[in-house]
């Protein structure tokens, strides 16, 4: 059965560390990364911050649906906020899990990694969506501490856990 890994948390927490592993680690899997639709926009012809968004789900949607018909395992890295259930949705007719995890880190631990990396000023934006994706309860069940974890545990535990699946 394939299955369709979803890496969301804040900046800093591990989410693309995490997807390159996990998909170096799943035979025949494709990796989609969020980021990549948001910066494919020229000087100028950006469009507003919610129409990028809903750019970039539409594309993740549409990229999922051809790997997964393709016999791929499909790893997404990106941040939901929102969309999830919507996303499910376009899938619930199909025999495929669906892995749902949301990395978190203690505050110091996510400003120490961003200062380390050289992004600082993503520090405001990393505390904000990990204050949300927090508090958000159909996140609750899905939340996955990497403080004081290393990448490949992070990695047999998600694969091995049944918890985070939603499909």
């Amino acid at each position: 059965m394939n299955t369709i890994y979803i890496i969301s948390g804040p900046c800093g927490v591990g989410k693309s560390t995490l997807s390159k592993e996990l998909a170096r680690s799943i035979k025949k899997s494709a990796l989609i990364k969020g980021d990549d639709f948001l910066s494919m926009y020229e000087d100028g012809s950006e469009p507003p911050w919610e129409e990028k968004i809903t750019i970039m789900w539409k594309n993740i949607l549409s990229l999922t649906q051809t790997f997964i018909q393709h016999d791929f395992h499909v790893i997404i890295d990106t941040v939901v906020e929102n969309e999830l259930e919507w996303f499910c949705k376009h899938f619930s007719y199909l025999n495929i899990k669906i892995k749902y995890i949301v990395l978190r880190a203690d505050a110091n631990i996510l400003i120490e990694r961003l200062n380390k990396r050289g992004d600082p000023y993503l520090i405001e934006r990393s505390l904000f969506l990990l204050n949300q994706l927090e508090h958000s309860p159909s996140n609750e069940k899905h939340l996955f501490d990497t403080s004081h974890k290393q990448p490949a545990e992070i990695l047999n535990e998600i694969i091995a856990g049944s918890e985070f699946e939603i499909l």
